[in-house]
């Protein structure tokens, strides 16, 4: 006899016992960069592709090339039958942020509950931590960060023109600085100078001024330039050495605020592509950090869309 048929039937241990599974089915995650859109498909729990796509990300393209970069990522990792799609974002500051960014995947899953939120949530989540506070270095930068009471708090994420100091953009556009600092002292072209140069197909300084402001240029093609300066530094240039430095102490005043805001002294976990990869960067965040007392500082270990999992996994 079911317990509809006798609603005072007691449950038996298998009833009891069989909590949904919040991975089971078919789950995609979504991370979306400044500079691409990273999704994985799973299958109760287990990845079973990975597909990376461009920008659709509406800060960083317009809406028509997000919405094709979108088409595109799940034209490879399929759509079909999914439960979930849980996206991580940067620009995702309000809810209206969330539903425009939802408008453009939903299409693509009809059947599926559709979650947007901040990229810097997923970062936590893939750092193995449910409080704590995650920092972004990557094209962009921006802290975010949860204590157990379910506080929350964020700093810097203002985009390009406001902020996103310690990003590829912002060392970027440093490197240009130093190089128009160093034509108007009169200095020759170093070798910090002479890689951008060569890298943006120009012959003088002083033309990277219009470059700069250039519609054909914009803030990925100078947040790539971020790589002349963890070259030249790795190769002894002092002034790339500075860039870092401060990028570092930037980015660990963004987790000291975000710490301080919901009463935590950690974890602190950086990701991000320069978080991730580049040690002078991350030395310098790790040291002043120290020096205010945050001692629990982590880099990434795994990409953040695998945060996914961790979320879906938490209670709500």
């Amino acid at each position: 006899m079911t317990n509809t048929e006798n609603p005072s039937a007691l449950p038996t241990d298998k009833t009891v016992a069989s909590a949904p599974n919040p991975l089971a089915g078919v789950v995609i995650g979504l991370d979306i960069g400044g500079t691409k859109t990273h999704g994985i498909r799973f299958e109760d729990g287990v990845p079973v592709a990975d597909e990376s796509a461009g920008s659709s990300n509406v800060q960083n393209v317009s809406r028509e090339e997000a919405a094709r970069n979108i088409a595109d990522l799940f034209g490879r990792i399929g759509g079909g039958t999914v439960s979930r799609v849980y996206a991580g974002s940067g620009g995702i500051d309000t809810e209206e942020d969330a539903a425009a960014l939802a408008s453009l995947i939903q299409p693509h899953v009809p059947d599926a509950l559709v979650t947007v939120v901040h990229d810097s949530r997923l970062l936590l989540a893939a750092g193995h931590a449910s409080t704590g506070v995650a920092v972004i270095a990557g094209t962009g930068s921006a802290a975010w960060g949860r204590n157990a009471d379910g506080g929350e708090a964020r700093a810097g994420g203002w985009g390009y023109l406001l902020g996103d100091e310690g990003s590829g953009y912002w060392l970027g556009r440093e490197a240009v600085r130093h190089s128009l600092r160093r034509m108007n002292q009169g200095l020759p072209a170093d070798e910090l100078t002479t890689a951008l140069l060569q890298s943006c197909g120009v012959d003088h300084p002083n033309r990277l001024i219009a470059l700069f402001h250039s519609p054909d240029t914009g803030r990925r093609f100078w947040a790539q330039q971020a790589g002349h300066v963890v070259a030249a530094a790795a190769a002894g240039h002092p002034g790339s050495q500075a860039m870092l430095d401060q990028a570092g102490r930037d980015l660990a005043d963004l987790a000291l605020q975000v710490l301080r805001q919901i009463g935590l002294d950690g974890p602190v976990i950086l990701g991000g592509g320069l978080g991730m990869n580049v040690e002078p960067l991350q030395d310098s965040f790790r040291r002043h950090l120290s020096s205010a007392g945050a001692t629990d500082v982590r880099v990434l270990d795994q990409e953040p869309v695998f945060g996914v999992l961790q979320l879906l996994a938490e209670p709500v």
